[in-house]
């Protein structure tokens, strides 16, 4: 990656999490990459904002008090920030993922991190959470992702240990199809062997190393298989309601079929796929989110804290 992509990404980085406007010189001394003379950092620093401008992100321009005539200040308000890609197909949203996964991983390194470091030094408050497209997922891609991957390339089975709905693992041989994300998690699909039979499988229920065979048996794919089409026939969403604390939780706001306002909180309808990866989801915001319904998966979710806290006492 080019000093000025790595260069862009954290300023966009600080001007996200950022809960009030940053200074010139505060920007200079937070995001790595400007170097040089004053002069130098402020044609970089122009140059910088055009290029995001023409990205399509806004960059907001304000003071600290509007009654004195502070230096401005630049941040980009994440409610403005969210991408609309309308209609898109199941390839398109695979190459997308792939493509988050990259960003995701040059975006949150070390050095994007020590921006938010520094700003947090010298006074500066900001929120990791408030960055919408660029915040940490809970399920990253599988280990064996390339395995996979290659596997379907070379028609070879593979093999690995799978957890079941009841948290059972089970040792599964497949001839892998193909593989796609859907709902924010990642899915192969391919023919059991044991079973003789089409079966889908979530990356991250697989809980051990994925071994490629070596017999060179072979197999065919059928045509036209699409593992898209096979998990709308599988999978039915539920609909959940979540009071969210104001300004916090953009992840969950993003995936919101609607909002409505609460006061100091906001009641969002969601919907899901698999209650324990949504159980997830609603500990990792911990008490900036509050279930609401439904009851069943309330239930499940003050199981799993209960279980947390014995693991800590």
């Amino acid at each position: 990656m080019s000093r000025k992509i790595e260069r862009l990404i954290n300023l966009t980085i600080a001007l996200l999490a950022t809960k009030r406007y940053l200074t010139k010189k505060q920007i200079f001394s937070s995001v790595e990459g400007y170097e040089g003379t004053a002069e130098t950092k402020e044609r970089m620093f122009e140059r910088d904002k055009d290029d995001l401008r023409n990205l399509g992100v806004v960059i907001e321009l304000g003071s600290f008090d509007p009654l004195f005539e502070d230096e401005a200040g630049y941040r980009i308000a994440p409610e403005g920030y969210a991408l609309d890609l309308g209609a898109i197909t199941g390839i398109e949203i695979a190459l997308l993922s792939l493509a988050a996964e990259a960003w995701k991983g040059a975006a949150l390194d070390r050095s994007a991190h020590s921006a938010l470091t520094k700003l947090r030094s010298i006074g500066v408050d900001s929120d990791l959470d408030a960055l919408p497209a660029l915040a940490p997922r809970l399920m990253a891609t599988h280990e064996g992702f390339q395995i996979i991957t290659t596997a379907i390339s070379k028609r070879e089975r593979i093999s690995f240990s799978y957890l079941s709905q009841s948290y059972e693992s089970e040792l599964r041989t497949i001839e892998p199809y193909a593989i796609a994300t859907k709902g924010s998690h990642w899915y192969v699909a391919g023919r059991d062997v044991a079973k003789s039979a089409l079966r889908t499988f979530r990356l991250d229920r697989i809980d051990s190393e994925v071994i490629p065979s070596k017999d060179g048996s072979g197999y065919e794919i059928p045509p036209g298989f699409d593992l898209l089409a096979s998990l709308d026939l599988e999978q039915s969403a539920h609909l959940a309601t979540v009071d969210i604390r104001k300004g916090k939780a953009q992840l969950m706001r993003n995936a919101a079929l609607s909002i409505a306002d609460k006061g100091e909180w906001d009641r969002i309808t969601i919907s899901y796929l698999d209650s324990r990866s949504f159980i997830d989801l609603l500990l990792w915001h911990g008490d900036d989110v509050l279930l609401i319904a439904p009851e069943s998966v309330r239930v499940e979710l003050t199981t799993r804290v209960g279980e947390i806290i014995d693991l800590h006492v």
